[in-house]
C-alpha cells in the first residue's frame, strides 16, 4: 500500500543506475508520479558533500551517491495563481507575487515558489534568486536576482536600508489621521514602522494605510498594526481573520533604489488593480 506522505533515502551501489528506475523499484510509485515529483522539487541527490534537487530523470548516478525522495501528495497537488513579470531589467526582475505563492521551498517541493516559477517562465531563461521575502499570504512587488553578483548587490541595499519601499494595507477601524510611528520590538528585536492613513471607509469601518518599514522583521507590519488596535483585514494569525474572511490585505506597492548595474535611480510601482481594495466579507 502506497501512503500519501513518506520519505525514502536510497544508497546508490551500482554504475549505470538512473534515478527514476531506482526510486520506482524502492518506493513502488509509478515513473510518471516520480517524474512529476522530480519536476516539482521533491527529489534530491547527494554526491560527496553536495546535496541538491535533481530534475533530470536520466541523470547518471555513481556508487556512493544517495537519493532522497520526500513524497507528500497533498503538497505536490498544490496549485497557486501565476506570478506576473512587471519589469525585466536583465540582471534582475520585478514581479507581482500573488496570494499563496511562496518565497521559499521546502524539502517536499519548490513548485509553488516565485523563483521556480520565474525560472520556468522567463524569456530568455535565467536562474532566479530570492533577494527578499513576502509572507505567503501577502501580495505585491518582489525583486528576483538573475546573477549572484547582482543578487548580492541588491540584497545589500535591503540590509543597509538604502532601498525605499512602501506597502499598503487595509486595516480594521478608523486609523488616526496623523502619521504614526511604531517602534515596538518584534520577536525581541528593534522594529520601526511609519504608517499614514490614505482613506477611510465608514460603511465598512476599515482604513487603507500606507506603511514604510525601516526594519524587516517577520510579520512586522501585521504585528505593528495589531498593536495599535487596527489589525490587517484577513490576518488570521495576529488579527481577527477567520477561514471565511478575505485574503490578507497587505501588499508591497513601491520600490526605489539606485540600480547596481546602471547606477541610475529606479522607481517601480505596482499597478493600481493589484493594490488592496475595500471588500465586504
Amino acid at each position: 500500500m502506497i501512503v500519501d506522505k513518506t520519505e525514502y533515502h536510497i544508497d546508490v551501489t551500482e554504475h549505470g543506475t538512473d534515478a527514476i528506475n531506482l526510486l520506482a523499484q524502492t518506493s513502488g510509485l509509478s515513473k510518471q508520479v516520480l517524474k512529476d515529483a522530480m519536476q516539482k522539487g521533491a527529489i534530491w541527490h547527494s554526491h560527496g558533500k553536495q546535496t541538491n534537487r535533481i530534475r533530470r530523470a536520466k541523470k547518471p548516478l555513481q556508487p556512493g551517491d544517495k537519493l532522497h525522495l520526500y513524497y507528500n501528495q497533498y503538497i505536490l497537488d498544490e496549485q497557486v495563481a501565476p506570478a506576473e513579470l512587471l519589469f525585466d531589467e536583465g540582471e534582475y526582475s520585478i514581479w507581482y507575487k500573488p496570494y499563496g505563492m511562496r518565497c521559499q521551498g521546502s524539502k517536499w517541493s519548490d513548485h509553488t515558489t516565485i523563483n521556480r516559477y520565474a525560472e520556468l517562465n522567463l524569456q530568455p531563461q535565467r536562474n532566479a534568486f530570492i533577494i527578499h521575502r513576502l509572507d505567503r499570504a501577502a501580495t505585491g512587488l518582489l525583486v528576483l536576482g538573475h546573477s549572484k553578483k547582482t543578487t548580492a548587490a541588491i540584497a545589500k541595499l535591503f540590509e543597509t536600508r538604502a532601498l525605499e519601499k512602501y506597502y499598503q494595507v487595509i486595516v480594521e477601524g478608523e486609523f488616526p489621521s496623523k502619521p504614526v510611528t511604531i517602534d515596538s520590538p518584534v520577536d525581541n528585536k528593534p522594529a520601526l514602522s511609519y504608517a499614514t492613513l490614505l482613506t477611510y471607509d465608514a460603511t465598512l469601518d476599515q482604513s487603507k494605510v500606507q506603511v514604510k518599514i525601516d526594519t524587516g522583521r517577520k510579520h512586522q507590519i501585521r504585528i505593528h498594526m495589531a498593536s495599535l488596535g487596527h489589525p490587517v483585514v484577513g490576518d488570521r494569525l495576529h488579527g481577527n481573520g477567520a477561514e471565511h474572511c478575505p485574503d490578507l490585505a497587505l501588499t508591497s506597492c513601491f520600490f526605489r533604489f539606485v540600480c547596481p548595474i546602471s547606477h541610475s535611480l529606479k522607481t517601480f510601482e505596482l499597478p493600481e488593480h493589484y493594490r488592496p481594495a475595500f471588500t465586504t466579507t
